[in-house]
């Protein structure tokens, strides 16, 4: 059944999926205490409210016995031209994720409730308080790079994450070493600072947080620094050479609105409402709105 489950995802359009075992993830425990009395999660409050969940997920379902985790792949078939342009990252011209990738998952949720009686299962895509990054790497398909964003070995980070949990007693995988070794580079490539200690990001000094995050204060520091971007960053997974396996997703949910690609500098400082409402239909950026947006390129021009 495990393998029924595991190619049914492949067949729906998932990159990998792996298993593991549903228990207290007490060897976060520290450290995720050490990062909150350090208030590294900023303005995202529910880093701290729900962290018993984060670390537990029988709080979450009772009698849960297995996690299993998805990669699927969003690295755009087109990059936006980088020159005499502002930057977008990767993901932020694709529509929405989570409700995408959450009808995806729910044919696996029927094959799992076939293989027994009241067998329980919950879906989390970027939303519960789920440590979807842990598990990722419990369950094998990818380990925590000194960036904090899951590496594939053969596939590199650019993935979105989907969790199940289940009362189902599936066998876990074995769990995805560490492959980092000795490199930093995406430490070094980091232009605000953020991650100044290995596995470990400051949010608050964040591109990504400080561009995408509706409540965000942005330093002067990250103003002075964002490169160009204006909405999200790539800086740290650029600069990571697993990524030099990564290849374009064949999902046309993630691909930009192909005019993107013919923006430059002043089309982006006179975007109108109307043309900003055409291009990001349905996507993080039309979430985060358009006036954050404009304020972003004034940030970046600066």
């Amino acid at each position: 059944m495990k393998e029924e489950i595991r190619q049914r995802a492949l067949e729906l359009g998932f990159d990998v999926c792996g298993f593991a075992e549903a228990r207290p993830l007490n060897d976060l425990r520290e450290f995720y205490e050490h990062f909150l009395e350090e208030e590294r999660q900023a303005t995202m409050a529910y880093l701290q409210r729900y962290a018993p969940q984060r670390l537990d997920p029988d709080l979450l379902l009772a009698g849960v016995k297995t996690v299993i985790a998805f990669l699927i792949n969003y690295y755009p078939p087109l990059l936006i031209p980088e020159e005499d342009n502002f930057i977008l990252s990767k993901y932020a011209p694709g529509k929405r994720y989570p409700q995408y990738i959450k009808r995806k998952m729910e044919p696996l949720l029927g094959l799992i409730a076939s293989c027994g009686d009241n067998v329980q299962s919950k879906i989390y895509v970027d939303s519960g308080p789920v440590l979807e990054k842990a598990w990722a790497r419990r369950c094998g398909i990818g380990w925590q790079g000194k960036h904090t964003i899951i590496v594939n070995p053969s596939r590199g980070s650019y993935f979105y994450i989907g969790i199940i949990l289940t009362t189902l007693d599936l066998e876990p995988d074995p769990p995805e070493s560490d492959h980092c070794g000795n490199c930093t580079r995406c430490m070094e490539a980091c232009p605000t600072g953020a991650l100044d200690r290995s596995y470990q990001l400051d949010i608050r000094k964040c591109i990504t947080y400080c561009t995408t995050v509706k409540n965000a204060f942005m330093t002067g520091k990250v103003r002075s620094r964002l490169n160009g971007r204006i909405f999200g960053c790539d800086i740290c997974q650029d600069a990571c050479p697993w990524n030099r396996f990564s290849k374009p997703t064949t999902e046309t949910w993630f691909h930009p609105h192909p005019d993107l690609l013919k923006l430059r500098k002043n089309d982006w400082i006179n975007l109108s409402r109307e043309r900003f409402d055409e291009l990001f239909v349905g996507t993080s950026v039309e979430e985060s709105g358009y006036e954050r947006l404009m304020r972003n390129i004034d940030y970046a021009r600066s």
